[in-house]
């Protein structure tokens, strides 16, 4: 299927519940090149990370918003398949206090794949001396059998960064 015949055509495949996008375009690396040790040794769980190019944070599957924050750094999502998903974008970024943030989502929305959960100025971000790298952790981690991660490459939200399984 060629690209323009997926972005307008019937998209009729249904999606994988135990396969993870990415939640930004960047670049893919493990969840341990993270500086911030709270990330990098998986105290809050195991996952990837994005060197962002764009500022645009889309849904990485269909999920509940279990919590958006009202700062607008992070948001969590539960999946069908049970998986809890935190996205925090950029370390430390609670401090800008939501300024260079844009929530398009609340708590307890019901998100698809894909849908813009929130935006962020990166410029502002690395103007106010901040590091934009954005873990994408499965806080629940220790709940699948199979945790795959694809890192080492520049992805979209149709690439899938984290397989997991029961």
């Amino acid at each position: 299927m060629g690209f323009f015949s997926k972005l307008f055509g019937k998209n009729e495949e249904k999606l994988n519940p135990n396969h993870l996008y990415a939640p930004m375009a960047g670049a893919a690396v493990p969840v341990t090149e993270v500086p911030d040790p709270t990330f990098a040794e998986g105290m809050l769980g195991n996952g990837i990370a994005i060197i962002p190019t764009e500022g645009k944070v889309c849904a990485p599957c269909d999920a509940t918003v279990d919590m958006m924050f009202t700062t607008g750094h992070a948001v969590s999502l539960v999946t069908e398949a049970g998986a809890e998903i935190l996205i925090h974008v950029g370390l430390e970024t609670v401090s800008l206090e939501g300024k260079p943030f844009k929530v398009h989502v609340a708590s307890g929305d019901k998100v698809k794949k894909g849908q813009l959960l929130m935006e962020v100025d990166l410029e502002a971000v690395k103007a106010a001396g901040l590091n934009t790298i954005t873990p994408m952790l499965v806080c629940n981690s220790a709940d699948f059998n199979t945790f795959n991660t694809n890192v080492g490459a520049a992805v979209t939200n149709a690439d899938v960064v984290i397989e997991i399984g029961k």
